[in-house]
């Protein structure tokens, strides 16, 4: 744009606060409004562009056509590999640069990656895009692919990375509405752990928040934002919600009345970009600055946060000046990039299974290969993917590595289903060219068609169409889920606007996913077909097409179909494996169907088909090697159990199945480490919505049972042995480093890779501490036969924990257990060291304490008091908190409590050392009913001296914010 006027903030030699404040002050107050919104409009007087916050970027450029693919994110995370994180973020920022020129008021540099949510649960339906159930695994590589993203110059910022979803999101269900409760020790060891590297260490300039409220509070509005990644952690970028989120305070949450307190006070909290309604957004921010519960000087300092990043962009500077400038389409899916994506999807694959050492596989002397299950022959991408340059199947893959030795079977039926109604097959007609909206005026006759041309359009049973009969294509993925494809290859897909049904979708894909249908058999032999929100198929009488409808439970015969069986995919899955030397079974998820952004898994099990063609190969080909090819870990025993090779990766796009058959044939030695426990079953988890890792013992820090994979589980083709495990010094103060080397040595036959595990533990501590926690990792290569030397400096504050009784971090005096291994369960080397830190003193509960800082609770939950802070909440009557070793001294007299009821009555009793004894003292409060509001009471207590454990017994309904004895 042509500038007429020379401003500061167009200088480039004035220190970059001072431009941007100069920038800031020249808007108008409707422009600062205006600027405030995601889409922040051009300013042609100030010469100022239009700017948007916001490309995905979650393993790649998403949304904006074709872009180098990276494996997901929670197969990079199986990589173990910090350097090649950096060097992944380095390509996705080289290609945003690429389209943000392309278009620089729509496709911005401020990308929306990486989630570093911990994964405490693998039936969260978005598993795919985080890094784990591991802070430090997690922080360690977002840190590295945030350093790539952002780049190295010292003035400028290639792009910017978003952190998100802060905090505690792993849970889709309720995700707008519900509330995750977290106690402040789970909050500070794990779920703000997470995220604190890569801002600290990593210099991430942005983050989105959560749309779940923590403790009561929707994260939006949390006081974390500002207290600690704004202020003990100093992150000076900008903060941005989630789309919707702003409104959803009221929409989803009920939090207040009206939009305009909301949008006030998300500024307030924190908030620089608002990614919501435009309008909505604009009106609340005028009246909430019209009332006075916000001020231009609240605007004035997100909108220094939003502009800083755009100048540290380079976006106000003369181009040469700015390195990243010049980065044109020569950069956007090179060769390089290219073979990056190969070297990543290698480096993901774990090798979870390898008796007899059955893999790898020989080119010249393992013969026929079967090769199994659909996915074996696809590449899928996920909702935050790009468009796929090309993609390379296993079967292309694998039949490069064996001079065409393979045969495929996708063990899927073909079936044809015919309408009870008209007694006519299903078959499809041309979609009639018409007038935009309009309808056409009867039917086709598909006997009137060229068959032999592609045919995609309407599904049909009419009853003129008696002759014609199509044969469909039915994929299984489980739990009630099926995708239905034409000859053609095109997927059933519902047209909502005309309630129709038609064959002409290329992919399963969407926000709402209409290409997947429901086949369920009903009690006379027929087959009813639900859409995928669950609305009944039926055939129009008149026209015979197939229309939706709102279920009901009286099925009739227009919504009736005979389903017959053309070819038994099973069948034809055990004559291959039959035929073939070996068998390659592919099992796995489409990433868009039973686990996607808003739907959580239906269960960690493979899809029953999918096990069962397992259990048929095997019987008839014990030479069976089965591909994972999923976005989260499964429950899989009988595989486990029977199958003598297993390997695992992520849905990892462009190069699949160059990496598979590379890993596979032995090109490629495997040496991927899992993220996340693999568990046996669900049932050995908790609710979803459980938050608290230490008590339900989450995650393999926690969890004590026997599971199918642990965390950093991953064989190799080498034999690596590992010794010698050295410190430098055996005892060190609290603000020292543990300097501790091991060596490990390659003395198998192969060249390969190993991921060198650091494990720590507490011998002794006054609360419950992890069984072992990561400190650090190093991926290495080691050529066969050689060693080297592998050295790890820690810093001994990196073994504290949360204090409750002072809310501060302790390293707590006493020894511990440094651990070295090939996985959390797999411990080859350990040695001890001795601390001098700090001996926690007794309680004291004579002043006032938070009820949130408890040491055990039973039967609570942790909300909001409008006063400020989490409260605890009783559930039901008997819950009870626990505060252990209590220094009462010479005697208490008095306890007073700051509490409020949801019941009509509130009940706290005082209980010493066991819960089942006669209380101390109690506070009985009668309320109004629907009385809500907050009270300080007491009650006298008598014979309280010395050290006691203290319960604090709770009536359902009790809330309790804070608490002290006094004499």
């Amino acid at each position: 744009m042509e500038q007429t006027q020379k401003y500061v903030f167009q200088d480039h030699t004035v220190d970059i606060d001072t431009r941007v404040k100069d920038l800031v002050s020249h808007l108008t107050e409707e422009e600062k409004i205006e600027s405030m919104l995601q889409y922040q409009p051009a300013v042609e007087r100030l010469g100022l562009a239009g700017y948007k916050h916001g490309t995905e970027a979650a393993h790649g450029i998403a949304w904006l056509g074709e872009a180098t693919f990276f494996p997901q994110p929670t197969g990079l995370a199986c990589t173990w590999d910090a350097d090649l994180m950096k060097k992944i973020g380095n390509v996705i920022s080289d290609e945003a640069r690429v389209v943000y020129k392309r278009n620089p008021e729509v496709n911005g540099l401020t990308l929306w990656a990486p989630t570093v949510d911990m994964e405490r649960d693998p039936r969260w339906g978005r598993n795919e895009e985080a890094y784990g159930e591991d802070p430090k695994l997690t922080g360690e590589l977002t840190s590295h692919l945030v350093q790539g993203i952002q780049g190295d110059h010292p003035t400028y910022l290639k792009a910017v990375a978003t952190l998100k979803h802060f905090l505690g999101n792993n849970n889709e269900v309720e995700r707008g509405s519900g509330s995750s409760s977290i106690d402040p020790r789970n909050m500070r060891e794990y779920y703000l752990k997470a995220f604190e590297q890569p801002f600290v260490e990593g210099g991430a300039k942005s983050m989105m928040t959560a749309y779940n409220s923590i403790n009561g509070t929707p994260a939006i509005l949390h006081p974390l934002v500002n207290e600690v990644v704004k202020g003990e952690w100093g992150m000076d970028g900008f903060i941005v919600s989630d789309a919707g989120d702003v409104m959803g305070i009221m929409n989803d949450h009920h939090y207040y009345d009206s939009h305009t307190p909301g949008v006030a006070e998300s500024v307030k909290a924190g908030i620089d970009s608002i990614t919501d309604d435009a309008e909505l957004s604009k009106t609340a921010l005028r009246e909430a600055l019209a009332n006075g519960q916000l001020t231009f000087e609240d605007i004035d300092g997100a909108l220094f946060n939003t502009f800083r990043v755009r100048f540290l962009l380079g976006e106000f500077d003369p181009a040469e000046l700015n390195p990243y400038a010049h980065i044109g389409e020569e950069a956007m899916m090179t060769p390089e990039a290219q073979a990056l994506s190969l070297e990543a999807s290698r480096k993901s694959i774990v090798l979870l299974k390898n008796d007899n050492q059955t893999l790898p596989l020989s080119k010249t002397t393992t013969g026929k290969v079967a090769i199994i299950g659909e996915l074996g022959n696809v590449v899928y991408r996920d909702w935050y993917s790009g468009t796929l340059p090309y993609a390379v199947t296993a079967v292309e893959g694998i039949q490069g590595k064996t001079a065409g030795k393979v045969v495929y079977q996708d063990g899927n039926d073909r079936i044809t289903l015919t309408s009870t109604a008209t007694g006519a097959p299903l078959s499809i007609q041309p979609d009639p060219v018409t007038e935009a909206g309009s309808q056409p005026e009867k039917s086709v006759n598909p006997n009137e068609l060229n068959l032999n041309k592609p045919i995609t359009g309407i599904l049909s049973a009419s009853s003129e169409s008696t002759t014609e009969q199509h044969v469909f294509e039915l994929s299984d993925w489980g739990f009630g889920s099926y995708t239905l494809r034409s000859p053609e290859q095109k997927y059933w897909t519902t047209n909502d606007e005309q309630a129709i049904v038609t064959a002409s979708a290329d992919e399963a894909y969407g926000w709402f996913v209409k290409e997947v249908f429901g086949l369920q058999p009903q009690a006379n032999g027929k087959t009813t077909i639900t859409t995928w929100n669950g609305k009944i198929v039926s055939v129009d009488p008149t026209s015979g097409q197939l229309t939706v409808t709102e279920s009901s439970e009286a099925i009739d015969e227009q919504s009736s179909f005979e389903k017959k069986v053309i070819e038994n995919g099973l069948e034809q899955v055990i004559a291959a494996a039959q035929s073939a030397d070996t068998a390659i079974v592919f099992v796995g998820n489409n990433p868009l169907i039973n686990g996607k952004e808003e739907i959580d898994r239906p269960s960690l099990e493979l899809a029953a088909s999918q096990l069962q063609m397992v259990q048929e190969v095997y019987k008839v080909n014990p030479n069976t090697v089965v591909v994972v090819v999923g976005s989260y870990p499964f429950a899989m025993e009988w595989v486990e159990e029977h199958i003598p090779a297993i390997i695992y990766l992520s849905h990892v796009g462009q190069e699949l199945g160059n990496a598979v058959a590379d890993v596979l044939y032995g090109d490629y030695a495997p040496a991927g480490r899992l993220n996340m426990t693999w568990y046996r079953s669900e049932e050995q988890l908790s609710d979803i919505r459980d938050y608290d890792i230490i008590r339900t013992g989450r995650t393999y820090q926690y969890f004590e049972g026997d599971v199918l994979y642990p965390f950093g589980h991953g064989l190799t083709y080498g034999n690596f042995q590992y010794s010698n495990i050295q410190v430098i010094s055996s005892e060190l103060e609290a603000d020292e480093v543990i300097e501790l080397s091991v060596h490990v040595a390659n003395i198998g036959e192969i060249d390969s890779e190993e991921v060198v595990q650091l494990y720590t533990r507490a011998d002794h501590s006054r609360v419950k501490r992890p069984l072992k926690t990561l400190q650090a990792f190093r991926r290495i290569h080691v050529a066969a036969g050689a060693s080297q030397t592998v050295h790890f400096t820690i810093p001994v504050k990196e073994l504290a924990f949360w204090d409750v009784t002072r809310d501060q971090y302790c390293v707590e005096s006493g020894t511990y257990t440094l651990m070295i291994g090939h996985s959390s369960a797999d411990i080859t080397q350990h040695i001890g060291i001795k601390v001098n830190g700090e001996v926690i003193p007794a309680r004291d509960l004579t002043v006032s304490t938070r009820a949130e800082n408890y040491d055990n609770y039973h039967q609570v939950w942790l909300g909001e008091s409008k006063e400020g802070g989490a409260v605890v909440e009783a559930i039901t009557d008997g819950a009870w908190i626990l505060f252990q070793d209590v220094e009462f001294g010479t005697g208490v007299e008095h306890f007073e409590a700051r509490i409020a009821t949801t019941e009509d009555q509130a009940k706290i009793e005082i209980v010493l050392d066991q819960v089942d004894q006669a209380s101390v003292g109690a506070i009985v409060l009668n309320t109004a009913s629907g009385d809500q509001s907050w009270s300080t009471e007491q009650t006298a207590i008598t014979g309280v001296t010395g050290k006691h454990d203290v319960y604090l017994k709770l009536a359902k309904g009790v809330r309790i914010s804070t608490f002290q004895f006094g004499s």
